[in-house]
């Protein structure tokens, strides 16, 4: 089955407060997603007024960086166990993860539950020890407890062969070894192209977009968002609803967008 090299889709995966959406950010901003002259608002991926209240992710986001030739669209996923439900949706969109631990605290039960859900589903994982620049941070504890959780999951020979990334999100760094200097997070990004796999593709087949989840836009009204798992679509094109149920209801694609930072823009 033929794959497209210029893609990877990967979700990020951590407890609460383990520093998930700050690297999403600062993804974000090294990618020039922002003008240089624009005010960033910390926690750009917080849009919904309840979570920037409380300070954590609740529904999935998704957005998208350019990589030396390579997009990589990133599924931030909540990290709170309340919203397990959503996190397991979003797994089914994406090829690979981001298991973000913090350096003092290592894997929690939040991690445990959504990896096993990501092991399951065969993906492979990056491990993203993050917060390195803490003075009691712990990164071989940390390292060996994060491999002996993916051993007590049941992880294949191939998935305990993670690759880990050192970094501090909040100023923007990553490193493959601990202790190394870092400039920026080069190292994950060529981690994340290099391991993560292509997705694999079937233009040729009947059309099939699995929805995970439901957007609304002022203008063009309700969204559906999902990835495409065989054949084309196109404006104009004719589709069919499939129902939880089977309920078949036609109809026809308006209009396409793909992901850009954090704008949907005409595919």
């Amino acid at each position: 089955m033929p794959s497209r090299n210029d893609l990877r889709n990967i979700a990020i995966i951590a407890h609460v407060d383990h520093g998930k959406t700050t690297l999403v950010d600062a993804m974000l901003k090294q990618s020039h997603i922002f003008r240089d002259n624009q005010i960033v608002v910390e926690r750009v991926m917080d849009s919904n007024d309840l979570e920037r209240e409380r300070g954590i992710t609740i529904l999935a986001k998704n957005t998208a960086v350019t990589y030396r030739g390579t997009k990589i669209n990133i599924v931030d996923t909540p990290g709170h166990a309340d919203f397990g439900g959503e996190v397991e949706r979003v797994l089914n969109m994406v090829d690979g993860v981001l298991l973000l631990v913090d350096a003092v605290d290592g894997p929690m039960p939040q991690t445990r539950f959504v990896l096993r859900k990501a092991l399951e589903l065969g993906h492979k994982a990056i491990v993203v020890i993050n917060k390195v620049d803490r003075p009691n941070a712990r990164l071989n504890h940390v390292a060996n407890a994060t491999f002996d959780l993916f051993i007590d999951l049941g992880a294949t020979d191939e998935q305990s062969e993670f690759p880990m990334v050192y970094t501090d999100a909040i100023r923007g760094i990553a490193t493959l070894g601990p202790g190394e200097n870092g400039s920026d997070l080069q190292p994950l990004f060529d981690t994340i192209v290099k391991y993560i796999p292509a997705p694999q593709v079937e233009p040729d087949e009947p059309t099939q977009l699995l929805v995970t989840s439901l957007a609304y836009d002022d203008y063009k009204g309700r969204i559906a968002i999902g990835r495409l798992s065989a054949g084309t679509l196109r404006p104009a094109q004719l589709v069919a609803r499939i129902a939880v149920n089977g309920t078949i209801t036609p109809g026809k694609i308006a209009e396409l967008f793909v992901h850009q930072g954090l704008e949907r823009i005409p595919a």
